[in-house]
Order: structure tokens, then C-alpha cells, then sequence
């Protein structure tokens, strides 16, 4: 007579499991949510808040649950309706609310399609899509400003630049030619060295030299030091006030030089091994670096501005590429000539760019075909062979002010760092 009620046992099993899902989609719901009602603060009239965006993410968790349990029809069916609404709400912000764009309506559906991933246990990356997604609608304004001031030549590059990740890379062949060079490898490292390069220009153009020269000669040096040294001297030639500014930003554009080679150097060898090598006397010429700008002081805000060519450039990428593959053959054909003193002289190559230096020395190490040792001595006489060009450079284009300053501070750093490399060079010889 009681058939139609449903029947309970005494132990209720609950499924923990379901539960850490809901929790997890009501918080990423929640957190993109929140970024949307802070939009009302600035006057903005606003469909979806955060009730709605939390819902949403829940909604994406339980109907793929069921899909799993009953029919994956019910995720088809919404999908669709999530569809609806977000074409809906596109109509209403923009025709009904006359609010142009679509931002608010992808997002909402995004945040579904994240609720789906939890559902698929597939957490971290919807944990990380939450955040990026918060990050992209928080920070419209400066991605805004940002994209306004790029010039065509920097997008036609960056696009040019993806083009050979995405089609060039996958075709180079992956195998060893000479026994030296693997395109396939050469051209990794060239995207990972640009890429880490693009990012100190970005901060460099979004930040300019409102804070000051020295922390413009920090990204700059990131990207190319020897460019970064000509433009500041360049601005104390026409503007003699900024003399001590540029003074201390061509200093730490020099360190940041060096840092940016151990960098490289680990990208080439991620066993660390010629990194380490490189630190002591890498580390000893940074630390006189920085000794000697606290000593000194900033003269403030520049209004000029730092042109630098965007890594992710073609012409640059080549020119890297070009280098790298021909210095490594040079090195390898040198060594086998000249032994370790073969490889010591390519470190000459410094003048023109101490990061491609760093780069073949570390390839023929991690390859085999050179010792860690002299690797890593290379690498650090190519850096200190860039201290000694900026020397040059700075006179060439800079006042007779600055130029006497960096010629007496640079050949300090110049003989202190060969006194540490001669016997830091001695040390590793017995001690590998």
C-alpha cells in the first residue's frame, strides 16, 4: 500500500565527491562574479551579477553530473539554453541598454563551460581559466590602453613571430645535423628567449620612464642592453640634468644583462649545471652593480622615452637564430682546432650580443662536445666583453659626463670581474 513512497535506509551515504564539485563551482562562480558587480561601482548597468554567474558555473557542474548519470542529452540541451541566454543578453545590453559589447554574455557562458570542466575532474584547469578569466574582465581598461598604443609595425611582427611558432616549428626537422645543430631545438630556444624578452618590452612600454631611468635600464636591459645604453645616453646628450639618472640606469641595464644570460643559460641546460658555474662571478659584478647605485641617486621621472625594436620582431628573431646556429659551428670547429682557448675567443662575440654567446657555449656543453666548465667561463667572459662595449657605446653617443662615469665605474667592474673569472677558472678546473 506504501509502494509509491520511497524508502530510506538508515545509513545515508553521501556523495563527498558531488559536494567538493558544487563547492568548487559555487567559488569560481562566486570569484568572477564579484568582478562583474564591481562594474556597478563605476556606473555601469549590469544584467548579470554575481547570483547570476555563480548559478551559472553550477548549473555547467550538475548538468554534466546528469549527463553522466542519465543521458548526455541533458549537457546538449544546456549548452544550448546557455546559448540562448547569453545571445539574449548580448540583444538587451546592446540594443535594449544601448552598452555596447559582448564581454559580459561570453563570460557568462565561459563560466558554464568551466562548471562542465569540474565535472570532468579537470580542477586545475578550471581553477587557472577562472583566474585568467578574472584577470582579462578586471583589467579592461590597461589591456585596453595597452592594445591603442601598439604600433602596426609591432603587431604585423607579433603575428609574423606566431606564424613561426605555430607553423615553422612543428616542420623543422628534429634530428642533429653535423652532430651540432637541431633546428627544432635552435628554434625553441629562440621563442623562449623572445618571449621572455616581449615581456620585459610590454612592461617597458606600459610603463615608460615615469618611474625614473634606472628602472627603465632594468627592463631594458632584459631586452637588448647594448640599445638600452645607447638611448640613455643619447637622452643625458640632450638633456645634462639626467646624467646621474642615466648613470645609474646604464649600470643596472648591465645587470640585469647579466641575469637575463644566467637565465639563458638555464632555458639551454635546464640541468642548471653551466648556471651554476656561471653564479659566483656573474653574481660578484652584479653585486658592484648594485653596491654602486645605492651609493648613487636618482634623479626622478624622465619625460623622453626608451625606443626599443619589439622582440618578437622577425628581423630580431633571425638575427638570434642566425647567430646562435653559426657561433655554435664556429665554436665546435674551433674547439676541435684550438681546443678550450678555441672556444674562449668566441666569447669575442660579446661586442655584438653576449645572450647568443651564452647560448651556443651552453648548447655544446649540454650536447656534449665542451666541458660545463668552459661553458660557463665563456659565457661569463662574453658578459664582461658587453660591460667593456657599453664603454664605447656610451662615449660614442652619450655626454663627456657620463661617459667619464661609466669608463671609470665599467673598468672597475671590468678588472674585478676578470680577477674573479681567473680564479674561479682555476678553482673549477681542479675541483671538475
Amino acid at each position: 500500500m506504501l509502494d509509491f513512497v520511497p524508502q530510506f535506509s538508515n545509513t545515508v551515504e553521501i556523495d563527498i565527491e558531488f559536494f567538493q564539485k558544487l563547492a568548487l563551482a559555487t567559488f569560481i562562480g562566486i570569484l568572477i562574479g564579484i568582478e562583474r558587480e564591481h562594474r556597478r561601482s563605476e556606473g555601469v548597468e549590469l544584467i548579470a551579477g554575481v547570483r547570476s554567474f555563480t548559478i551559472s558555473c553550477i548549473a555547467g557542474m550538475i548538468s554534466s553530473y546528469l549527463a553522466i548519470l542519465i543521458d548526455p542529452g541533458v549537457l546538449l540541451i544546456s549548452l544550448a539554453f546557455f546559448a540562448v541566454v547569453s545571445a539574449i543578453y548580448v540583444y538587451i545590453k546592446n540594443i535594449v541598454l544601448k552598452q555596447p559589447g559582448i564581454t559580459g554574455p561570453i563570460a557568462l557562458y565561459c563560466t558554464f563551460l568551466l562548471g562542465v570542466l569540474i565535472t570532468y575532474n579537470r580542477y586545475l584547469i578550471a581553477i587557472v581559466g577562472a583566474v585568467v578569466l578574472t584577470l582579462l574582465l578586471a583589467e579592461k581598461r590597461p589591456l585596453h590602453s595597452f592594445a591603442t598604443n601598439l604600433t602596426d609595425d609591432e603587431i604585423q611582427s607579433a603575428v609574423r613571430f606566431l606564424a613561426v611558432v605555430f607553423i615553422l616549428f612543428p616542420l623543422a626537422p628534429d634530428e642533429l645535423f653535423y652532430g651540432i645543430i637541431n633546428p627544432r631545438w635552435i628554434l625553441l630556444v629562440v621563442i623562449m628567449v623572445s618571449t621572455i624578452s616581449f615581456i620585459s618590452f610590454l612592461i617597458l612600454r606600459n610603463v615608460g620612464t615615469r618611474y625614473g631611468l634606472p628602472l627603465s635600464g632594468v627592463l631594458g636591459g632584459l631586452v637588448n642592453s647594448e640599445a638600452t645604453a645607447g638611448a640613455i645616453a643619447a637622452m643625458t646628450k640632450r638633456k645634462k640634468e639626467l646624467t646621474t639618472s642615466g648613470y645609474i640606469g646604464i649600470i643596472l641595464s648591465n645587470a640585469s644583462m647579466l641575469m637575463r644570460n644566467l637565465l639563458i643559460a638555464f632555458i639551454v641546460d635546464p640541468s642548471g649545471r653551466v648556471l651554476f658555474l656561471m653564479l659566483p662571478p656573474q653574481l660578484l659584478i652584479t653585486a658592484l652593480a648594485v653596491g654602486t647605485v645605492i651609493r648613487s641617486k636618482d634623479s626622478g621621472p624622465v619625460g623622453d622615452a626608451i625606443r626599443l625594436e619589439s622582440p618578437f620582431a622577425l628581423s630580431s628573431a633571425i638575427k638570434f637564430a642566425f647567430g646562435f646556429t653559426a657561433l655554435s659551428i664556429f665554436s665546435a670547429f674551433a674547439y676541435r682546432w684550438a681546443g678550450v682557448a678555441g672556444v674562449y675567443a668566441t666569447a669575442l662575440g660579446g661586442f655584438i650580443s653576449s645572450a647568443v654567446v651564452t647560448a651556443s657555449a651552453t648548447a655544446l656543453a649540454a650536447g656534449g662536445h665542451i666541458s660545463y666548465s668552459t661553458a660557463a667561463l665563456t659565457a661569463v667572459l662574453a658578459g664582461i666583453i658587453s660591460t667593456a662595449n657599453k664603454i664605447i657605446l656610451v662615449k660614442w653617443a652619450g655626454s663627456p659626463e657620463l661617459a667619464e662615469l661609466i669608463k671609470r665605474t665599467f673598468t672597475g667592474f671590468i678588472i674585478l670581474g676578470i680577477i674573479a673569472l681567473v680564479i674561479w677558472g682555476i678553482f673549477i678546473t681542479y675541483a671538475y
